[in-house]
């Protein structure tokens, strides 16, 4: 029988949980790894939408197999649904989301100001990103910031939170909770220095990190033990980047084409070989996950299966890396129905002479 870990507000599902003594948040992500638990984090690639269940809908693909939702920030530097909009819609149903920041389009002035916003909404964990160069998308004439940059990132939302104030010094009422996390990629050059940059990170204030895409465990592996031979795996944790390839052409596509991927060759002719190649890409997603969970020092993985998101609960099944624990899930509530009704009325019922005059009296 599956164990059901709740971590759930009994006052409503959209609250915090109690401060717990040695957390810096009160969100379900924190617990489970301090827990020594396994943990699984996905991402939700944001819709170009306006339209919440658009959100809601890829969201509920995940109920039950994750423990945190990273709300992706114009990653490739492509515009969508920024990820403050995300975490709005997601915490208010429940979810525990990891709002990411990147410093590519903000000043340090609107990062902190969404710092206390995203925390305000809820958000307990935030990760803290560099972010891609505009010239990586589609807007290339985008005037990009820079103002910070993930190690700054880090410092800042560190200061805000232990210190309670901005980084001009002035006092914050109160202090943002918050769980701080930042990316790390150890299959790009130099490889020797990626542990030590790691500890820079961990300096600046990183409490947890995901991973770059793992195709190479032998790489992944030596990186581990040079972080645990710097001590690095006693102050951070650490999740494994792990997803599926769609077919040997996507791989080859983005080995060429995506920075910082390194896919080995044994791998595409892995998927070559196979009859059916996405069902085979998936299978190599479970079997990494399986190796990767046994490499002394990682606490989770974190699933990027991007335009595959359905897989994400197979895969986690598959490879019983929860071990019979089931992340929270989203429970139907009887009200749910009257909620979106009344929503629903509100948002196309046609507006009514009256209101027209007010209007027009109001200007």
């Amino acid at each position: 029988m599956i164990a059901r870990q709740r971590d759930e507000n009994p006052a409503g599902i959209h609250l915090p949980l109690d401060p717990l003594p040695g957390h810096s948040s009160r969100g379900r992500l924190e617990r489970v790894l301090r827990r020594g638990e396994f943990a699984v984090t996905t991402e939700l690639n944001p819709p170009d939408s306006a339209d919440p269940e658009d959100v809601y809908n890829r969201a509920k693909i995940f109920d039950g197999w994750v423990d945190a939702i990273n709300a992706v920030d114009a990653s490739g530097a492509n515009c969508h649904m920024s990820s403050v909009g995300i975490c709005a819609l997601l915490t208010r149903m429940g979810y525990a989301p990891i709002m990411q920041i990147a410093c590519r389009d903000r000043n340090r002035i609107a990062i902190q100001g969404d710092v206390l916003g995203g925390a305000a909404m809820g958000v307990a964990n935030m990760l803290c990103l560099t972010g891609d160069g505009v010239q990586a998308g589609d807007q290339p004439g985008a005037k990009p910031v820079f103002d910070l940059d993930s190690m700054s990132l880090l410092e800042t939302c560190r200061i805000m939170r232990d210190n309670g104030k901005f980084l001009s010094g002035r006092k914050l009422t109160t202090p943002p909770q918050i769980f701080l996390g930042a990316a790390v990629n150890p299959f790009a050059p130099p490889f020797d220095f990626r542990p030590i940059h790691l500890g820079k990170k961990i300096a600046a204030g990183a409490q947890f990190v995901q991973t770059q895409y793992c195709f190479d465990v032998p790489m992944f592996r030596t990186f581990m033990q040079k972080a645990r031979d710097l001590g690095h795996t006693e102050k951070v944790f650490i999740l494994c980047g792990v997803g599926p390839l769609a077919s040997a052409k996507t791989a080859k596509w983005i080995r060429s084409n995506v920075p910082g991927i390194h896919i080995p060759d044994a791998i595409i002719k892995r998927l070559e070989g196979a009859q059916d190649q996405k069902k085979e890409g998936k299978q190599l997603c479970t079997d990494i996950i399986n190796e990767v969970k046994e490499v002394p020092g990682v606490a989770g993985v974190h699933v990027m299966a991007y335009r595959q998101e359905e897989y994400v609960a197979e895969i986690v099944d598959e490879s019983g890396v929860l071990k019979g624990r089931q992340p929270w899930k989203r429970e139907i509530r009887h009200d749910d129905q009257m909620v979106a009704d009344r929503l629903d009325r509100i948002l196309h019922d046609e507006i009514t002479e009256t209101q027209v005059d007010m209007v027009k009296t109001a200007h």
